[in-house]
């Protein structure tokens, strides 16, 4: 048995292919799933996760993630007309989208217009969803241990929340673009998107009862070749290297662990050799964009799915053996 940690980004709709890589993940009875760090779109997949973990073991998980992402679909107030997208390849989809009239109105009117402007109006859309969680399940201890982010912003840190003391508001509040919907208030202190300050948070998978190795399922590009031109793609690309930094600076801070560790300078058993492995479809997400990432597409998740099927597909064909013996992702060459 391989047990492991899954790091779970956030990225909006796009986390349905996340919902792929799990749903592989949890098929294989070779694996145990020890533990979880969500944000955002990935803190929905983890409690969905744990919570149909609890009800139903592995089946359970699986058909709790498949509504959840049935429950994504359906949010009336955020989904793209059907036959607007259908027959169409993702990349077609999400550039359509992107360039829209409608899109470009509702983008300029959420960054020229505050969502604390509605008054009464306003509702946060993903609240039915994050409401429909059965907590008694998500705050046990029995499963995988779960901790979901958020950033204070007061003070712009990072908080953890621990699998005890996750509620509705702790879900919305790691998913709180601040363009679009209202801080979520907390214990007194009000918090927005987890991404900002960790996507997802790895340092709490570090604990000693966790095994070694972290899984990060990254639905955001790391890297692109070309340099963005269009006022679409350079605020795309802002939007990925703004919520991918928090994970690189964890990231070198393991490659020097690492390193430390390799050059004697640290003792073994002073500080965890973690395992970093990453599942990850770059192509298909260079493809896409904010807009699909904002916007449900039913057709759109479906693909997404598969393709995170697919991805820990192959990840499991060539990299089981690996897991618990050695990391797959060379940090020293993705820093140097």
């Amino acid at each position: 048995m391989k047990r492991i940690n899954l790091g779970l980004q956030g990225g909006g709709a796009h986390g349905a292919y996340t919902w792929g890589v799990l749903d592989r993940i949890l098929e294989d009875e070779r694996i145990e799933i020890a533990a979880m760090s969500g944000t955002s779109a990935g803190a929905m997949n983890g409690a969905a996760l744990k919570s149909g973990w609890v009800e139903g073991g592995r089946e359970g998980a699986r058909e709790k993630l498949s509504w959840l992402w049935e429950r994504m679909g359906a949010v009336e107030d955020m989904r793209w007309p059907a036959w607007m997208a259908a027959g169409f390849p993702a990349s077609g989809v999400s550039r359509a989208m992107a360039l829209s009239v409608p899109f470009a109105m509702a983008d300029t009117v959420s960054r020229a217009m505050s969502p604390y402007a509605y008054g009464p109006f306003y509702r946060n859309p993903l609240r039915p969803i994050a409401e429909s969680f059965n907590y008694d399940k998500v705050c046990t201890e029995d499963g995988p241990a779960l901790y979901v982010s958020a950033t204070n912003v007061r003070d712009g840190k990072i908080r953890v929340f621990p699998e005890a003391e996750i509620s509705t508001d702790v879900l919305l509040a790691s998913s709180c673009l601040p363009n679009l919907f209202q801080a979520v208030e907390i214990d007194g202190e009000h918090y927005w998107d987890g991404g900002y300050t960790g996507n997802p948070a790895l340092f709490p998978l570090f604990e000693e009862e966790f095994p070694q190795d972290v899984v990060i399922i990254n639905i955001n590009p790391l890297t692109r070749e070309d340099v963005p031109r269009t006022a679409h793609d350079i605020q795309n690309r802002i939007n990925e290297i703004s919520f991918n930094s928090s994970l690189l600076r964890e990231l070198r801070a393991i490659a020097f662990v690492q390193r430390l560790l390799r050059e004697g300078a640290l003792s073994p058993g002073r500080m965890k050799n973690v395992l970093v492995h990453m599942i990850a479809d770059d192509a298909l997400m260079r493809d896409l964009s904010v807009a699909t990432k904002l916007v449900p597409v039913p057709e759109l998740m479906w693909t997404l799915r598969d393709a995170g099927r697919a991805a820990a597909d192959g990840f499991l064909a060539e990299h089981f053996d690996d897991l618990n013996e050695r990391g797959t992702v060379d940090l020293a060459a993705m820093f140097n």
